[in-house]
């Protein structure tokens, strides 16, 4: 089967109608479906498409008050769904994707090799060239937390919105439940994750050129991090505490009781000599080092466990013989 008829398109658009027309008349023929989201954008890019685009494939849908990114995709999403399309892929309206990297982006889920992939502007130092010196550096800083948040640890640029995703994730994932600002991309890695979905990274490189963002990095910043923190708190305590329960959940824990313990009892323990000016014995000094030392290397041994458990297969062949009717399978 070829690929044409197989993949719709989802286009957020908020202030790019100057970018619009020719986002789209890049999109090649591999594409069957596209849907622009009007996401109650003031240049009312919506009606310029209606008024200045003819593809059959465009279908534009309109927000009568702003959502974010993360709710124009949603919305499209579900409309994705109203068609037979196998994979949808979220492209942004602002020039900064390139159309023509649509077959890369969704052949391997095509070929049933993953669940979701997403573009990667740091494979190589020679692709991140272009790209703002702040908004580099901001993404490098959360890239951490999002690995934690996530549980997706290898991959890299997790702000990176050039994605596609298997319909069988769309029907399977609570899309109401995913955030609906610039942390959606992240936000979905999570939830992605508790699906045990098969998440690939495809190389890419940046495109940077007069296109504005409404992105500010700085403003942002602090929303993501509380974000990832919220959200690898709740992977860790519903992978190791409710879904299962292993070595590894014991080893998070009493490392987590042993570092806290052995700090807090040498930050005591260092108070009270220094208000005395009596150095600590060496049996004092130890009671503190050993605790955390045994934390840490609990920590770390739960942490290599984790690093190994990243969803290895798709699942989408699962959920899609779950989710079809037995009267329709062959």
């Amino acid at each position: 089967m070829t690929t044409i008829a197989r993949i719709a398109v989802v286009v957020p658009c908020y202030r790019v109608r100057a970018q619009i027309l020719q986002v789209i008349g890049a999109i090649g023929p591999e594409v069957g479906w596209i849907f622009v989201i009007d996401d109650a954008c003031p240049e009312q890019t919506g009606d310029w498409v209606k008024e200045q685009c003819a593809d059959p494939r465009v279908t534009v849908l309109t927000h009568s008050g702003n959502l974010g990114v993360g709710g124009a995709v949603v919305t499209g999403y579900r409309r994705a769904l109203a068609t037979p399309a196998e994979v949808v892929i979220k492209l942004d309206g602002d020039g900064q994707m390139d159309p023509a990297q649509i077959g890369r982006i969704a052949g391997p889920l095509l070929a049933g090799q993953a669940d979701y992939s997403k573009g990667n502007r740091f494979h190589r130092v020679s692709y991140a060239q272009g790209m703002p010196a702040l908004r580099l550096l901001g993404n490098a800083g959360l890239s951490f937390f999002s690995k934690l948040s996530s549980g997706y640890w290898q991959l890299s640029d997790p702000t990176n919105g050039y994605t596609a995703i298997r319909r069988e994730l769309l029907t399977e994932l609570e899309l109401e439940r995913l955030a609906r600002r610039y942390f959606f991309e992240s936000d979905l890695l999570y939830h992605l994750n508790q699906a045990r979905a098969l998440v690939i990274d495809i190389p890419m490189k940046a495109r940077y050129e007069n296109e504005p963002s409404s992105l500010q990095p700085m403003k942002v910043f602090w929303p993501f991090l509380l974000g990832h923190l919220r959200n690898g708190l709740r992977r860790i305590c519903y992978t190791y505490f409710l879904r299962g329960f292993s070595v590894a959940s014991i080893e998070l824990l009493l490392g987590s009781i042993l570092l806290v313990a052995g700090g807090g009892f040498g930050l005591w323990q260092w108070h009270i000599s220094s208000e005395s000016g009596i150095p600590a014995t060496s049996g004092t000094v130890m009671l503190a080092a050993l605790p955390i030392i045994l934390g840490m290397q609990m920590l770390l041994s739960w942490l290599n466990f984790d690093v190994a458990s990243e969803p290895r297969h798709p699942v989408h062949p699962m959920l899609r013989d779950r989710q079809t009717p037995t009267s329709q399978r062959d």
